[in-house]
């Protein structure tokens, strides 16, 4: 597996001309690191946040579904007075007070004070409440998986991130490195006009782009404050500044294989989540078609009457019911063609992701070897232009080549130089990209579960 690392030492991406002193201010034990960024990220970013609480709350809902298995007890506590014949009896025959003597027609105001103790369990439903946990259980694993890929990309962004600030500080060096040079060339300019060897114009001219680079410079440094502020938000907080970076990183020695072993899609968390909703919709189904089935359930209670000022009278209930639905206006029929229509849909969607993902992982390792021959390329003609332009100095210094030829070189120096950070750090975010399509980022950072 390609590795992507940050270092303040060894074998340096960015040569000692590109290196920021400007921006990099501490780079020892100051400096901030990508694992740390990542670290962070983990923690504070608020979509990261999000995900885990919701992966607590599929946590719960499992122990709600779990809770069908348990006996539900309730208490109840009623106090009632009235001079209504029925109810008067009931409330006398509740407390074992009846007598035949009494006016049955015209009963005095009476009074009870009920308290009922109950309790139910349900004993058979055919496997209702076990596709209820399976569902839980499900969704629970769903939920974890889209954490899993949340993380993935997250760390991906913040590696992108955190190479854009090192390339836009390189940028910032290069447009140094020209300003430098120009100011150079402009001084051998003026003592050449003084000398006679050369015209005003040529010192006019140096000075206009040497206006140019010292505002494209102005832009590049503008653009390292700008990246930074992207990058700590992705993070979730403001722990980067222009002083707490280090101003080198580190490609891997090996260019990225050629093709890609599109098997490894099967662990990307977004495919497992996938037939996960595929086996959720398919336990949906299952229930929905066993709702034709009755539930047995049992039942009981105990009750204690009292006409507030005597003693509690006690009595108890009992029973087993068995319920069936015989007609409710085709809802069953129609709950299990639409469970039916959902586990197609959910069974399509998986196809689909490992379609995406197959092709997300293609598209990443294509990129990732455009990316290091680029790299390869530019490499080869920062050496020519570097040697162009000293040779073209000497010769200018000396009257043997004019000012269009030495901004020509310049130019060209200035360009190949920007060409080779942008390739560097595109290798780079590349290769992290090509770890994100293999879901092996999450997997490096985040551990397996």
């Amino acid at each position: 597996m390609n590795t992507i690392k940050t270092t303040t030492g060894r074998r340096r991406i960015v040569p000692a001309l590109l290196m920021v002193a400007s921006l990099s201010g501490l780079t020892g034990a100051s400096a901030v690191t990508l694992d740390e960024c990542i670290g962070a990220t983990l923690r504070n970013n608020p979509d990261v946040r999000a995900a885990t609480e919701r992966v607590q709350a599929a946590t719960a809902a499992i122990k709600e579904a779990q809770s069908a298995y348990y006996p539900m007890l309730a208490g109840s506590t009623t106090y009632a007075r009235t001079d209504n014949p029925p109810q008067a009896f009931m409330m006398m025959l509740n407390q074992r007070g009846v007598s035949l003597q009494s006016d049955f027609n015209n009963p005095s105001d009476t009074d009870n004070l009920a308290l009922s103790l109950g309790v139910k369990y349900r004993l058979y439903d055919f496997g209702r409440r076990g596709l209820d946990n399976e569902m839980a259980r499900r969704g629970s694993e769903v939920s974890r998986l889209v954490l899993r890929a949340l993380q993935n990309a997250m760390i991906h962004q913040v590696t992108r991130g955190f190479y854009t600030v090192l390339q836009a500080s390189a940028f910032v060096a290069v447009q140094e490195e020209t300003v430098k040079s120009l100011e150079e060339s402009l001084r051998v300019a003026k003592e050449r006009v003084k000398a006679g060897g050369a015209i005003k114009t040529d010192v006019l001219n140096l000075d206009v782009q040497l206006a140019q680079a010292r505002e494209d410079l102005i832009r590049a440094r503008n653009g390292v404050k700008l990246s930074l502020a992207a990058l700590n938000t992705a993070i979730g907080a403001n722990m980067l500044d222009s002083a707490k970076l280090p101003a080198q990183a580190e490609l891997p020695d090996n260019r990225p294989p050629e093709k890609e072993d599109l098997s490894v899609i099967q662990n990307r968390p977004e495919l497992l989540a996938a037939r996960r909703v595929a086996q959720i919709q398919q336990a949906a189904l299952r229930k929905a078609r066993r709702q034709y089935l009755p539930t047995i359930n049992a039942f009981g209670s105990v009750d204690w009457n009292s006409a507030v000022s005597s003693d509690f009278e006690r009595s108890y209930f009992v029973g087993v019911a068995a319920e069936v639905e015989f007609f409710d206006g085709f809802r069953k029929s129609a709950a299990v063609a639409g469970a039916g229509a959902q586990q197609r849909a959910a069974a399509a969607e998986a196809d689909k992701a490992a379609d995406n993902l197959r092709l997300d992982l293609t598209s990443a390792s294509i990129q990732a070897g455009e990316a290091w021959d680029r790299l390869d390329l530019v490499r080869k003609s920062i050496a020519n232009a570097e040697e162009s332009l000293r040779i073209t100095q000497q010769r200018f210094q000396h009257g043997a080549a004019d000012l269009p030829e030495l901004l020509t070189a310049q130019t060209g120096l200035t360009g190949a130089r920007t060409r080779k950070v942008a390739a560097q750090y595109d290798c780079l975010t590349a290769l992290s990209n090509l770890e994100r399509a293999r879901g092996q980022l999450v997997d490096r950072y985040a551990g397996r579960e």
